[in-house]
């Protein structure tokens, strides 16, 4: 009836420290302990791929991202039809399905995988599917949410909540841009890569809530040398929290109000619904929201034969992606929340009221009433822990030929974080010269 989180903290700290293969190790164990039930395989598989990502394990991950993308497409359609049986329990009840960032980011990680191994026709399979997903992401909501009417179309109630599905303002991944661009230039077509440059630039430009910065300067062709690429998966992505919210219905204006309680303002309301009610009730509900894991990381600096050749720039922020594709999904699970607490709230009213017995007994039966429906009444927390926070790139010219590269963290103070090496790196004009590094402090 609840998310377990309790076990990711090993496996976190492990992570920000860059002991990657230990985090893996965590979570193999995790899963084998029974810590990830059968409805949770899509969230175990999207934290180990990653983990073996960042381990360079670069087919063990692949192996688990694809299981999770796999599993995500069947799951989704299976979530829908089974809504009733959240509204009967709760959302953790239903098999995970991913957020829709979560499984976009399994075709980018996965096209990195196979970059580093120098396979570029799955990683351009990878990058279009990523770039299908966003083209379809509208559609598959209007999709859900249709459905979800239907269901309610069939149930007896007088009055209906009308789902309604906020339009996304995601269509376009600068990173999947960027990637596609670099292996169209290794493979000689110039003109497809001018192509993917003009359209990364054109993501800034038409959505400004999702890169709310300046774009960085990329290059994939230099007349004075060869053009090294460098990207950094920097910080932890936001992960979800438990809203608490409270519910008052009013039988004569057949009105749901949804109220938050704020520590500044006291009791507001977080919205309201008309919907035919039997009884005036006041009860505590919960829906998950995103909450942001800051990073520490301010400055990336990459160094060729221990001198420095620039700074990386921001390409993606993920927590940005994260939290406007989840606006789509949002709407469906704030109103079926709160059409489950409103039948299960009424539902526990009416059963109060059939208690016969008096004194201690009947207080014992109403407080068990109570108490089966606060514990069947909590957020579904599920999310992978272990996306980065934000992507950073740059495009470095350099001499053909091996070289001793390093990229290095750095926070706000100018302190060191951490970094990586890469000795006797061959960089050709020929080819896609791409290496990454991972700092998620």
């Amino acid at each position: 009836m609840a998310t377990r989180i309790d076990f990711y903290e090993p496996v976190t700290i492990s992570a920000r420290k860059g002991q990657y293969d230990s985090a893996a190790v965590y979570l193999e164990k995790a899963k084998k302990d029974g810590k990830y039930g059968k409805k949770d395989r899509v969230v175990y598989n999207l934290d180990a791929g990653l983990a073996y990502h960042y381990a360079d394990q670069y087919n063990s991950s692949n192996v688990r991202l694809s299981d999770a993308e796999k599993s995500a497409e069947e799951l989704f359609t299976k979530s829908i039809s089974k809504a009733a049986l959240s509204l009967v329990l709760n959302d953790n009840a239903l098999d995970y399905a991913g957020e829709d960032y979560e499984v976009l980011y399994t075709n980018l990680i996965k096209a990195m995988n196979y970059l580093a191994e120098d396979n570029f026709d799955d990683a351009f399979v990878e990058v279009r599917r990523a770039n299908l997903k966003l083209d379809l992401l509208d559609q598959k909501y209007a999709d859900a949410a249709q459905v979800f009417q239907r269901g309610e179309e069939k149930e007896k109630e007088k009055a209906k909540i009308n789902y309604e599905v906020k339009p996304t303002r995601f269509h376009n991944s600068a990173l999947a841009r960027y990637l596609s661009m670099h292996m169209y230039a290794a493979s000689g077509k110039y003109g497809d890569a001018n192509l993917d440059r003009e359209l990364m630039r054109y993501a800034f430009e038409t959505q400004p809530l999702i890169y709310g910065f300046a774009p960085p300067e990329v290059r994939y062709q230099s007349d004075s040398g060869a053009v090294l690429s460098v990207v950094a998966l920097a910080g932890l992505s936001p992960v979800k929290a438990a809203l608490e919210l409270r519910i008052r219905t009013d039988k004569e204006l057949d009105l749901v109000q949804i109220l938050y309680t704020s520590p500044d303002s006291g009791e507001t309301e977080y919205g309201h619904i008309p919907l035919e009610v039997s009884e005036d009730y006041y009860f505590d509900f919960a829906i998950p929201k995103l909450v942001d894991r800051p990073s520490q990381i301010s400055r990336i600096e990459v160094y060729a034969d221990g001198t420095f050749i620039g700074e990386l720039s921001l390409l993606e922020d993920v927590g940005a992606v994260a939290r406007e594709t989840f606006e789509a999904k949002k709407s469906l699970i704030y109103l079926r929340s709160v059409a489950r607490a409103v039948a299960k709230g009424l539902f526990a009213h009416k059963q109060k009221e059939n208690v016969d017995d008096g004194g201690l007994g009947g207080w014992l039966k109403e407080l068990a009433i109570d108490i089966v429906t606060d514990i069947t009444e909590n957020a579904d927390l599920r999310c992978a822990r272990l996306l980065p926070g934000r992507v950073y790139v740059g495009d470095f010219v350099v001499p053909p030929g091996r070289h001793d590269l390093s990229i290095e963290f750095f926070d706000g103070t100018g302190a060191r974080l951490g970094g990586r090496t890469f000795p006797g790196y061959e960089v050709t004009s020929e080819s896609f010269n791409l290496i990454e590094a991972v700092s998620l402090q």
